[in-house]
């Protein structure tokens, strides 16, 4: 039945087998997307987009994302997370190739629903397959896992970087981030985890229990943070702590440091004190964090609040994905899958309301909204029933 747990066939491996193949996984779908994120502006200039024609089209891989949601939550039962992650990632990379071939707006749009669907796909397949991973262990390693995809995140950056200064097309670079992917992929999938389930009847569409939605708001609220600090913190150093170009990027890349950095710690943090406990922290974190930037928008304030918000945000998708995974009345992937649904809600809706508030009021009024989001999680995590 679908309300049942798979049954994961382990072939002999150590756990470390497991454990390295699936972290490759991770770290291959976190360079896919940061190599396209190092080339939007490239791709911009070569479409002769004006800045507000570059949101639209953008707006098309959240579109793919949500697409994706109800097919790759019935796929993870029917065909497994081993197989919906192989042909999910090595489509990303063919994508990351396509979009870096386009030469007109129309293919831009549909490169990017398929590459958001492709996305989605390969997150909760690859969250699946960490999930029965974390099994093998006595200790929660799930954060572990997103903290190889941040790092894949500077590693893209960092060679787009590189092939910005060596002029090299976007096409030419997404082909090499391709190769790579396939070679990998290829090497890491003898060892991954065998969970079909040839009797499944899971159906397309499953409405979670009370449990799995209380992870899923908790989720919500943290997402409604971390997208509004990729797509404000900027705007906000720049118009707010009043910093000269030069260092407008500085609170995101604290951010983005101490987002890593708690990833690599979280699991740690959730074995000694458990989970409640460390979402409560999280959502503390958060709050304080924009709070201090809020009330003292100065530069080395405002760092550190930064510091502190990237520190929240690390670690309650991973430790929610691992408690979903554990569900008693869905299969693992049926149960992240049903997360993930509720979760991105808040990643799409988070930075265009901050822009609604900002301009209805100010930004900092915006970024207090967000602190109290921050302040949901811990409510949300002392009221919910977690281990």
């Amino acid at each position: 039945m679908a309300t049942e747990q798979l049954e994961v066939k382990y072939t002999g491996y150590k756990p470390a087998i497991y454990r390295a193949a699936v972290g490759a996984m991770f770290f291959m779908a976190g360079l896919c997307f940061a190599s396209w994120a190092s080339r939007i502006a490239t791709i911009q200039q070569k479409l002769e987009l004006s800045d507000a024609a570059l949101g639209g089209v953008l707006f098309a891989l959240p579109v793919g994302l949500m697409l994706s949601l109800p097919f790759s939550g019935w796929a993870v039962n029917k065909i497994g997370s081993r197989m919906l992650l192989t042909f999910a990632i090595i489509t990303y990379g063919v994508l990351l190739v396509c979009l870096g071939s386009v030469d007109h707006v129309y293919q831009l749009i549909m490169c990017l629903v398929a590459f958001g669907f492709a996305s989605n796909a390969t997150n909760i397949a690859v969250n699946t397959q960490a999930v029965a991973t974390e099994k093998m262990y006595s200790k929660p390693i799930m954060a572990s896992f997103h903290g190889l995809w941040s790092m894949a995140g500077f590693t893209g950056a960092a060679i787009g970087t590189f092939m910005i200064h060596q002029k090299i097309v976007p096409m030419y670079h997404f082909a090499l981030i391709c190769c790579i992917n396939v070679i990998v992929v290829l090497i890491c999938l003898q060892y991954l985890h065998n969970d079909r389930d040839e009797n499944s009847d899971a159906p397309a569409f499953a409405i979670p229990d009370r449990s799995l939605i209380k992870l899923g708001l908790i989720a919500f609220c943290s997402m409604i943070c971390e997208g509004a600090m990729f797509d404000w913190s900027v705007i906000y150093f720049k118009k707010i702590v009043l910093v000269e170009d030069a260092w407008i990027a500085t609170g995101y890349t604290a951010f983005m440091c101490t987002m890593a950095t708690g990833r690599f710690i979280a699991d740690w943090f959730a074995h000694k004190f458990g989970l409640k406990r460390i979402l409560q922290v999280s959502g503390t974190l958060t709050a304080i964090g924009l709070l201090i930037a809020v009330i003292h928008p100065t530069f080395p304030v405002a760092i550190g609040g930064f510091l502190l918000v990237g520190f929240g945000v690390s670690s309650v998708v991973p430790m929610v994905y691992s408690a979903a995974g554990r569900s008693k009345t869905m299969t693992p992937g049926a149960a992240i899958a049903a997360v993930s649904t509720i979760s991105f809600v808040g990643f799409l809706i988070g930075p265009p309301v901050i822009g609604f508030l900002a301009g209805a009021f100010t930004l900092r009024v915006s970024f207090t909204f967000i602190a109290l989001m921050g302040a949901c999680v811990v409510i949300l995590a002392t009221k919910a029933k977690v281990e």
